[in-house]
């Protein structure tokens, strides 16, 4: 075969749901993996329901995703022409014909063959008669009354169609719209497609679309159908099963790389391994580890998978997610607030975080120039004998200079309040912790003292004293 050529062609009916993301993802990898290339093609043909709003939502998922395309993206409402072309070829050679006939008279044909046993289809009655093209009628293609089609397919092996319960299906409305079937025929030969990975629920449609390749005389493409992704019930996935929406997954602080991850193991494996980078997804994927049988979505699963990602990353690749979550909490970090300090933050809270609205809720202490304190926390630990040993720990901390403002320089500071107070590190550090972060959770007392920064900290120990010295709560 020449250079790979797949493609993904969502509808903008909605969001990009999830098992349309693992079919772009099949598509992408395998393009990426076999240096070839990914067509992106919206079919909008239904109008009454496709929105520009949808088409950005799906635009703006694939591209959180990390999937580019290297074509269009290719809307079929502007290919009607196209559509019409080979419509005609496939009338003018005998391979489709004109039909007048009403639906009324359809639906007898139908109820007809129901009563002698039979499927229940249209029986030919125009086949024959060469009817002109005029307003009201339809085209149909004129397929083989004998036989059977075979879906030769990569993944499911070779299923039999009987050509006789495929009937003369109809391949232009009367309105002169083209069916989805001969625009999705069109629309791969004409963009050079030769690689169709989808749902198996479309595997039905493919005897249909083989029969137009056939009439045109095209090359069939290598068909590859991936089983459906299911809930915990085996129910086909809906929203009662969680989240639908690939969107609604960066909202609730998952990974891009984490859900291609998750998404791609819904249906094909690479021995016992889980955990994959993105360079690994694309040097390991292939069509033969594509399984058969249905896969079940789990939330925990995906959440456990995400934490391994966050944790596996340097804090520098987090920090545009951590970023758009705080925003999204109202907090802007301060332009003046560098790099430096915000990737020593992500590094003191990444081990602990299982999604970034996670993280982004453990660090907006950081990044509040006034905290909140808790109530109990204060009652508890910042009371009126705190004082003096908060005041030794804000100049022992104010005193060190910028080579000794580390972890082993803090240990020391700390050591010398101990030995002056004679408190013990837990009778120090838990106060401490409510002065800096307004609870009592928080990551490690030297880490977090480091990644807020000298100055921060010693005014948010002055700001504690200050209310305890003003009678607290």
């Amino acid at each position: 075969m020449s250079t790979i050529v797949t493609r993904f062609p969502p509808s903008p009916t909605g969001y990009l749901h999830i098992g349309g993301a693992r079919t772009a993802l099949f598509n992408w990898l395998y393009a990426r993996k076999t240096g070839g290339k990914f067509v992106l093609r919206i079919e909008d043909t239904d109008q009454a329901r496709s929105t520009r709003e949808s088409v950005d939502a799906i635009f703006e998922s694939l591209e959180w995703l990390g999937i580019d395309w290297d074509e269009g993206p290719f809307f079929q409402t502007q290919r009607y022409d196209i559509y019409r072309e080979y419509i005609r070829k496939l009338v003018e050679s005998g391979n489709a014909y004109h039909c007048d006939c009403s639906q009324e008279d359809v639906n007898a044909m139908r109820e007809e063959a129901k009563a002698a046993g039979k499927k229940p289809m249209y029986n030919g009655k125009c086949r024959e008669l060469q009817k002109e093209g005029k307003s009201g009628t339809v085209v149909r293609l004129k397929s083989p009354r004998t036989g059977s089609t075979v879906v030769e397919d990569v993944v499911k092996g070779n299923t039999a169609f009987p050509n006789s319960e495929l009937d003369d299906f109809i391949i232009q409305r009367s309105d002169g719209s083209p069916m989805y079937n001969l625009a999705v025929v069109v629309d791969d030969i004409t963009m050079g497609i030769n690689t169709v990975i989808r749902g198996d629920d479309h595997l039905v449609n493919t005897p249909k679309q083989m029969l137009i390749y056939k009439a045109l005389g095209a090359f069939m493409p290598l068909f590859a159908h991936v089983p459906m992704v299911l809930g915990s019930d085996k129910a086909r996935l809906s929203k009662r099963h969680g989240a639908m929406s690939v969107s609604e997954y960066r909202e609730m602080g998952y990974l891009p790389d984490a859900m291609l991850n998750y998404l791609v193991r819904l249906g094909w494996s690479f021995g016992d391994q889980e955990f994959f980078t993105r360079e690994e997804l694309i040097q390991k994927f292939s069509l033969d580890h594509i399984g058969r049988s249905p896969s079940m979505f789990d939330m925990d699963k995906l959440t456990a998978l995400n934490a391994r990602h966050i944790h596996s990353k340097a804090p520098s690749e987090l920090a545009p997610a951590l970023l758009y979550h705080l925003e999204k909490k109202g907090i802007v970090v301060d332009p003046s607030q560098t790099k430096e300090d915000l990737v020593m933050a992500i590094g003191t809270l990444q081990s602990r975080s299982k999604t970034m609205v996670e993280m982004a809720d453990s660090s907006m202490f950081y990044f509040r120039e006034i905290i909140e304190l808790d109530e109990a926390a204060a009652k508890k630990f910042l009371k009126p004998d705190a004082l003096d040993m908060l005041n030794r720990s804000a100049l022992c901390i104010g005193a060190l200079d910028d080579d000794n403002f580390t972890e082993k320089g803090l240990e020391d500071a700390l050591k010398r309040v101990m030995d002056e107070t004679g408190l013990k590190f837990g009778k120090i550090a838990q106060p401490l912790r409510v002065a800096l972060t307004g609870g009592t959770v928080s990551p490690g007392i030297f880490e977090m003292i480091l990644a807020l920064g000298q100055k921060k900290t010693v005014d948010r120990i002055r700001l504690a004293m200050a209310h305890i010295e003003n009678g607290g709560f």
